[in-house]
């Protein structure tokens, strides 16, 4: 059956040179978590999963243990490459899933632990041998123990558990600021945090910090340097960069920029592309109306082409009249409004368009290029919400 002409390309090839390319810059002190949450940032767990245990990638992680549970389908747990992390954290009920598939939770209240102990004591798991990371608040106030409620969860790592405290983790929340001073002060709430969890007889394996901008941005050392003041190994999340994309730091780095991140910006390649296709083209006189309440009026005879692609797709509305699309290698002005299904581009400097005509949303045509910065910056949004915008029905 012919499927509507909106769709999406994956380049698995440009995925794995991806992870390889952050590899060499986090090797040999730093290891990778390749974050494949909210179904690869929508470019499919499915495919993705695979392609970075081919790149090498020892560890992946996924929101829930519904997405840790496919994911783990993807990488069977005889495979050294597969350690499934889910970093959004398990809800009451959810333990006895960790536990079949060999998930690695990560933790913040006490009724967590108690809904894994007790799945893996079901289980008959011996002492210390259910991997958890231990995730801590330092100033986000989204998830993760406080430093004043750190020591009854410390507690619950008691020598007959079937628990292990394997990692420490916390999420950086402005690593992309240049300036870092907000990363210094959660380190250091970190740090204080480490030193109760070595107060209380704990020695994880793993300080899990920091996102891609972490790693590109500098941060990287100062892991490092924490991780090892502690003997622990460092562990960093890339995700953005993972798919292609170069985080931006804000304000600009004010002298010159990290190597890293100036490589990152001539290395990484784009995994996504979007497209649709033109479907019907007309020719409209000067004073005719576009699209739902009239926002566009044609000043002169236009040529319109309707393309298949709607806010329903993750096309945002916000981008109708102050966007463009490529359609025969030229940009195209998106004209009117955009609909939940369709969108109509302006087609009349460009010659001989014509139904069928590939149409490109976002990626490369000819030697014209859309990122997803492009899309974030029209319509006031971040990369991370253009990609997992994108409908399932695309």
């Amino acid at each position: 059956m012919q499927m509507r002409p909106c769709w999406v390309e994956i380049r698995t090839s440009f995925l794995e040179n991806n992870y390889r390319f952050l590899k060499s810059l986090a090797a040999p002190d730093i290891e990778l978590v390749a974050i494949l949450k909210a179904d690869a940032y929508g470019h499919s767990l499915a495919l993705c999963a695979p392609a970075v245990l081919r790149a090498g990638a020892r560890w992946i992680a996924v929101t829930s243990v519904e997405e840790g549970v496919a994911a783990r389908a993807l990488c069977p747990s005889a495979d050294i490459a597969a350690r499934v992390m889910v970093i959004g954290g398990v809800v009451p009920g959810q333990g006895a899933a960790v536990v079949e598939h060999g998930l690695t939770a990560v933790v913040w209240e006490p009724a967590q632990l108690d809904d894994l102990e007790m799945a893996a004591r079901a289980a008959g798991m011996r002492a210390g041998s259910l991997p958890v990371h231990l995730e801590i608040d330092t100033g986000m106030s989204r998830q993760g123990a406080s430093l004043e409620g750190l020591a009854p969860v410390l507690t619950r790592f008691e020598p007959g558990s079937p628990l292990k405290l394997e990692g420490v983790m916390t999420h950086l929340f402005a690593a992309d600021e240049s300036d870092g001073q907000i990363n210094h002060a959660q380190l250091a709430q970190l740090q204080q945090a480490l030193a109760l969890v070595e107060a209380a007889g704990l020695y994880p394996d793993w300080l899990n910090v920091g996102s891609s901008a972490s790693l590109l941005g500098g941060e990287g050392g100062a892991i490092v340097a924490l991780a090892a003041r502690h003997g622990m190994k460092a562990m960093l999340r890339p995700g953005l960069a993972l798919y292609g994309v170069a985080p931006r730091f804000d304000p600009p780095f004010a002298t010159e920029e990290p190597a890293a991140l100036k490589a990152a910006r001539s290395q990484l390649r784009p995994v996504l592309t979007w497209k649709t296709a033109v479907i019907s083209v007309r020719t409209v006189p000067a004073g005719a109306v576009v699209g739902y309440n009239g926002t566009f009026v044609a000043t002169e005879p236009m040529r319109l082409a309707l393309v298949t692609a709607g806010y329903a797709d993750g096309l945002s509305r916000l981008l109708g009249n102050r966007f463009s699309l490529l359609v025969r290698s030229e940009r195209a002005p998106l004209v009117g409004r955009v609909s939940m299904d369709h969108a109509v581009l302006d087609v009349t400097g460009i010659a001989g368009v014509e139904a069928g005509d590939e149409v490109v949303i976002l990626g490369t045509q000819g030697t014209e290029t859309i990122t997803a910065y492009d899309h974030a910056d029209t319509s006031g949004t971040i990369p991370w919400e253009v990609f997992t915008r994108i409908g399932a029905r695309v």
